[in-house]
């Protein structure tokens, strides 16, 4: 087997910004992985500018030398990849694609068959107020019942009224409202901002703190009268070692499980199994993929039956995109669309 990858940089539409950070643009590492016979697997190395925690000056000298190691035959521990999850999510991705025949298709089952569709959240980028609503007037005409809204970075009262906006206009019954922080709230304030979130019937909030303060985000956990999904808080963390204590300690209503960001499917199986373990509720969410890895994240998500929705709309966001199979009606993901993966992928090269 031979080893590859060429790098692509993924557009953005418009600027995408949260509380950490703005991006114009995503940079791709395409891996791909050739057999004897010619067949080739495709995996998406693209770590999060600013939250991966592979997101290193030395990240393209550790790809190089794993592509190195795996071309010399070097067994699996010698790729070292623990502390890698960008890396180890493409080639656990491209050894799939290679194992089901080089399709793209990286979970059997209808969905990849284009045969099963699945619920998804609309997701609202940060913006003015004015700028967020009209996001949220195009999510719920498309046929979005959930939309997930992006908060922290604009004045708190002002976010306040703009959920207020949308509540007075559509219902809990009609439209499921999810937030996410991204770490954004003060430890201090923080469950003083959940009880006054509380009254616009909220489905839940994304990491309302930053992440490793496992006693404060425990105290809000029991206390908040809004459910709290932990998100961030998983990264870095061995759900085999750490993962039980993480849980026991914080005990969320929610986990946000992201493939792309933890280190890939098999990592993320054992987070959806611990969850169940804890009666704790998850939904899969990728991570500004490009459409390559979004299939391979919905192939998997759709294996689970999960009948939450999913987080996984992303793919939309990108000017320089790839087209895929990949469609999005009225608030649902499925995968009915054309076939010319090798087409568009040589494209994208």
């Amino acid at each position: 087997m031979i080893a590859s990858y060429s790098i692509h940089d993924l557009t953005f539409k418009k600027p995408a910004k949260t509380s950490r950070n703005t991006l114009s643009a995503k940079r791709v590492y395409l891996l791909e992985l050739r057999n004897a016979d010619g067949k080739v697997g495709y995996g998406e190395i693209s770590p999060f500018p600013g939250l991966s925690m592979d997101d290193r000056e030395d990240f393209v000298q550790k790809l190089d030398q794993t592509i190195t190691l795996i071309n010399s035959r070097a067994q699996e521990e010698e790729l070292d990849l623990e502390k890698w999850p960008s890396i180890r999510f493409g080639l656990e991705m491209a050894r799939l694609d290679l194992q089901n025949g080089g399709k793209r298709i990286f979970f059997k089952g209808p969905f990849a068959e284009g045969k099963l569709s699945m619920d998804i959240n609309g997701l609202i980028w940060m913006d003015s107020a004015e700028g967020m609503l009209r996001q949220v007037e195009e999510k719920i005409a498309a046929g979005f019942h959930c939309i997930k809204m992006k908060i922290g970075a604009l004045d708190f009262d002002e976010e306040c009224r703009m959920l207020e906006v949308v509540r007075k206009k559509y219902t809990a019954f009609q439209i499921e409202l999810r937030v996410d922080a991204n770490g954004a709230f003060p430890k201090d304030d923080a469950l003083t901002l959940l009880k006054d979130l509380h009254r616009f019937e909220l489905h839940s909030i994304e990491q309302p703190i930053a992440q490793g303060n496992w006693e404060d985000m425990a105290r809000l956990c029991a206390h908040s009268p809004l459910a709290i999904a932990l998100d961030e808080e998983l990264l870095g963390i061995d759900p085999a070692s750490g993962g039980l204590q993480l849980l026991r300690t914080i005990k969320p209503a929610y986990l946000i499980i992201k493939p792309g960001l933890l280190g890939g499917f098999k990592i993320s199986t054992e987070w959806i199994q611990l969850a169940g373990k804890e009666n704790i509720a998850w939904w899969i969410t990728s991570a500004l993929e490009s459409n390559l890895g979004l299939a391979a994240i919905a192939q998997y998500a759709a294996t689970w039956n999960n009948p939450l929705p999913q987080g996984l709309g992303t793919g939309k966001l990108f000017t320089t995109n790839f087209s895929s199979p990949l469609r999005i009606h009225s608030g649902k993901l499925d995968q009915g669309g054309h076939d010319n993966w090798d087409r568009e992928i040589s494209l994208l090269k």
